[in-house]
């Protein structure tokens, strides 16, 4: 009764079954390692960031341009403060609030950004504690520029005057007629009596989206290969059904039309 398995249709039929169920197989632990490679990534992120805390700081121009390897590093930067301005939107222990911005004009002409705190509530520039004149020496985080709509970064615009959506240098370089540093540090203890900004994990480390899309795709692919095992058993079910129906002479005449063509083809073939 199964000898029709060895005909030329259900070799190509059973040939590309062998080969999908391997395939997705594959690529449904593939998908699964790059979601424990970014779990593991971002354990190891975490746990970075408490490292760097404890070592000793660095001069900036060490620690540039900023990577994941520098990200969180602690950075050191002598300068004088200028033009101040505030970070809207930015949640610290799930309070609202905003961040205190203020640009760091180095030696070398450019402006390192410099968080100097957060304050709760809506951005106020008559409760912005005013900046340290004179020559200052900070000590913070390194963090890299931020992408606005990335990570909870807004990307709003139109903000009043004073106001910035992301610490980025492309939108600081539009306010300011110097240069500013790719990157920006957030004070290890916050200025004025403001609360620091604790440094978070490099981009790419966490467990976004992308990661639960790697999740997503995993099953996706154990269940392509769970479909193709079950088109093949009812595929070989049907044509079963079929032989038995045409040996009792059961079949309809267009579908026993369509056997007796058949048939002939498939000896031909063997």
């Amino acid at each position: 009764m199964y000898r029709f398995l060895l005909t030329p249709r259900w070799f190509g039929i059973n040939v590309f079954v062998l080969l999908a169920i391997p395939f997705c197989i594959f690529m449904g632990s593939w998908q699964l390692s790059r979601f424990e490679d970014r779990m593991t990534a971002s354990r190891d992120a975490k746990q970075q960031v408490s490292t760097d805390e404890r070592e000793a700081a660095r001069p900036l121009a060490e620690l540039l341009p900023v990577d994941k390897a520098t990200s969180g590093k602690q950075a050191t930067a002598t300068g004088r403060y200028d033009k101040q301005l505030l970070v809207p939107d930015r949640q610290l222990d799930d309070r609202d609030g905003y961040y205190v911005l203020t640009l760091l004009r180095t030696d070398g002409g450019k402006a390192l950004p410099v968080v100097r705190g957060w304050l709760p509530g809506t951005p106020d520039p008559a409760k912005v504690p005013a900046a340290p004149k004179g020559e200052v020496t900070v000590t913070g985080a390194l963090q890299a520029s931020e992408t606005p709509g990335d990570n909870g970064v807004s990307a709003q615009g139109g903000l009043p005057a004073g106001q910035t959506s992301a610490i980025s240098a492309a939108s600081l370089i539009n306010l300011v007629p110097y240069g500013v540093y790719d990157a920006w540090v957030t004070l290890n203890t916050g200025d004025s009596g403001m609360t620091a900004v604790p440094a978070t994990a490099p981009a790419d480390s966490g467990l976004d989206l992308k990661a639960f899309q790697n999740l997503g795709y995993t099953g996706e692919w154990f269940v392509f290969a769970g479909f193709v095992v079950f088109m093949w058993f009812r595929l070989l079910r049907r044509e079963v059904e079929f032989i038995r129906d045409a040996e009792l002479g059961i079949l309809p005449d267009d579908e026993q039309q369509d056997r007796d063509q058949e048939q002939p083809q498939e000896k031909a073939s063997a």
